[in-house]
């Protein structure tokens, strides 16, 4: 796979190291155990898979290097390049200005921008109409998109089963910027309803079957489904894509509930006329970094940090896989805590930074940490986490030391 030019201050010496030594045993990606850096009295566990994913380091590649080939041009994006402070706080500092923000509102004014202004198109692509309005304006809406191959996989399936007189079902959230984007390329080609979990699933389900009326159906996914949808006829014929960065499991689910709704309306032999295969648009990356999870939440700990931007969903995903099972602490950077004393973090379900006293049980040594990020996380900031807390230790063995075995497996390979 391709390797981009991602800016040396992104990357870290401590999980540069434990990468390198995983990719070197495993070249194959087939080992899902975790890596675990033994400092004595506080150990980390480390997925095998997190961290920027391909279309995450192509958008960087492609901003800094317009940044480095455009010096006197003006830069701006459409809005956050990926969902991560660090990075889009970076670049505006480097003088990109940012035209919306994350849930569309806009910030300056399109018609501020000339033929001669640069604008970045961000890793989750952009709607038509925002394109044409930016063409329209003679901005090259080409050269600067930075749109993730994977997300762009999915408009390529929407508009094939569309095509073929499917209704497009998204799985995802109707207002994230990938959705908005997917929705917009998807209802060119066919009809599309937007379902964000199995909860509103299983209420399609419903009309599906028959079970539930039309009117249900217009007020149930109110906003979330194309002009002129009509639930009589265009829930005949389905195919499931997904906002890439989604559970793949609750996708899998959604799509098997649809696909079992229909064989209940129209019988198992006719299955294939009216529910389309689109098992291959997952995302590989959301995926093994889900797995990656799955598997260091199986070998156990005593806690979990995500690391991340807090309005990622593939990094809030993972926080929700982790807190299922033991206490998980969501930060952007390791400046969220104070020592083990008390720690700053996002709580997914009241939407806001909340404040825990005693959250690190420091003398129950040693001390089992899950550390993960999502996909627009930079490596730099773990290494900062891990850092921040073996200085709470001064027993604990020096960082050249804790990874020595992970230099030797490299060599060894």
């Amino acid at each position: 796979m391709r390797q981009f030019d991602v800016p040396v201050f992104y990357r870290s010496p401590i999980i540069s190291t434990v990468k390198d030594a995983r990719k070197a045993t495993d070249p194959r990606k087939k080992d899902f155990a975790p890596s675990v850096i033994d400092f004595g009295p506080v150990r980390f566990k480390i997925a095998r898979h997190f961290g920027f994913c391909y279309g995450v380091e192509q958008a960087i590649e492609i901003a800094y290097q317009t940044l480095d080939d455009h010096p006197d041009r003006r830069i701006f994006l459409l809005s956050e390049m990926i969902h991560n402070p660090h990075v889009n706080n970076d670049l505006e500092e480097r003088g990109v200005q940012f035209l919306r923000s994350t849930t569309g509102e806009q910030l300056i004014p399109f018609d501020v921008l000339t033929p001669d202004d640069i604008v970045l198109i961000p890793a989750f692509g952009t709607t038509l109409e925002v394109e044409k309005t930016l063409e329209a304006r003679g901005v090259d809406t080409q050269s600067y998109d930075t749109t993730c191959p994977f997300v762009e996989k999915v408009w390529r399936k929407s508009r094939q089963i569309g095509g073929d007189d499917y209704t497009i079902v998204v799985h995802g959230k109707r207002y994230h910027e990938e959705t908005r984007a997917t929705f917009s390329h998807a209802k060119e080609h066919g009809p599309v309803v937007v379902v964000r979990n199995m909860e509103e699933a299983e209420d399609l389900a419903r009309v599906i079957r028959g079970d539930a009326s039309a009117d249900f159906f217009e007020t149930r996914f109110a906003d979330r489904y194309s002009e002129g949808f009509d639930p009589a006829t265009d829930l005949q014929r389905l195919g499931v894509v997904n906002q890439t960065t989604m559970l793949a499991t609750e996708t899998k689910a959604i799509s098997n509930l649809l696909r079992e709704a229909l064989e209940a309306r129209y019988g198992t032999a006719e299955i294939k006329e009216h529910f389309a295969d689109t098992s291959d648009t997952l995302c590989y990356a959301t995926n093994e970094n889900q797995d990656a999870t799955l598997a260091l939440i199986n070998d156990g700990a005593d806690l979990a940090i995500v690391v991340g931007g807090y309005n990622s969903s593939n990094t809030s995903h993972l926080v929700e896989l982790c807190e299922e099972h033991m206490p998980t602490y969501f930060i952007s950077d390791a400046q969220q805590f104070d020592g083990p004393a008390e720690i700053q973090h996002f709580d997914l379900h009241a939407e806001a930074v909340v404040t825990t006293a005693h959250w690190f049980p420091v003398d129950d040594t040693p001390v089992d940490v899950i550390l993960n990020s999502g996909a627009s996380c930079p490596d730099a900031l773990l290494d900062e986490v891990i850092r921040a807390i073996i200085s709470w230790y001064p027993e604990a063995r020096p960082v050249d030391e804790a990874l020595a075995p992970f230099r030797a497996d490299a060599a060894e390979a």
